[in-house]
């Protein structure tokens, strides 16, 4: 598994080809794609991954209008993201990493506990990738409330 050190701000981001909601694959290999904001998320159809996928949904215009794409990854297939997108009406990318590789790569894969019970799932992440393929911001056990404006603001400050 990935170390959390392995990604820091300044970096390179790893590169990613994961399949999209309709089955097409993404690929992500710096630089030259525009800023990207990828951020990590535990399950589709849960209370926190539905607000956070609002929310990125509901700002998608003004985080364009600044040039970023966005683009949120769980361990869920493409059916199931196909549904949490019709379901909820999200507006956004929503890409399908079941073996998380791509989550391991960004160091979102971690040991949690709930309840006494010890297992492995994503903490929720958010990367802010640059132009050229430089991690600029990250986001470590994100919160989901107010934090879509922080990413705004991070956004707008470097691209200002």
């Amino acid at each position: 598994m990935s170390d959390i050190n392995q990604i820091e701000e300044g970096g390179q981001a790893p590169p990613f080809a994961l399949n999209d909601q309709g089955g097409s694959e993404i690929t992500f290999e710096s630089p030259g794609r525009g800023w990207m904001i990828l951020y990590f998320y535990p399950k589709d159809n849960t209370s926190g991954c539905t607000r956070e996928a609002i929310d990125f949904s509901e700002q998608r215009g003004e985080l364009e209008r600044l040039g970023a794409s966005v683009m949120g990854v769980s361990p869920d297939g493409e059916k199931s993201h196909r549904n949490f997108i019709s379901k909820q009406g999200l507006d956004i990318t929503l890409l399908s990493d079941p073996d998380h590789s791509t989550i391991e790569a960004y160091g979102a894969w971690k040991l949690k506990k709930l309840y006494g019970r010890e297992y492995h799932g994503v903490e929720r992440s958010t990367f802010l990738i640059d132009p050229k393929g430089r991690i600029r911001r990250v986001w470590r056990k994100v919160k989901v409330k107010g934090h879509v404006d922080e990413v705004r603001k991070a956004l707008e400050d470097l691209t200002s």
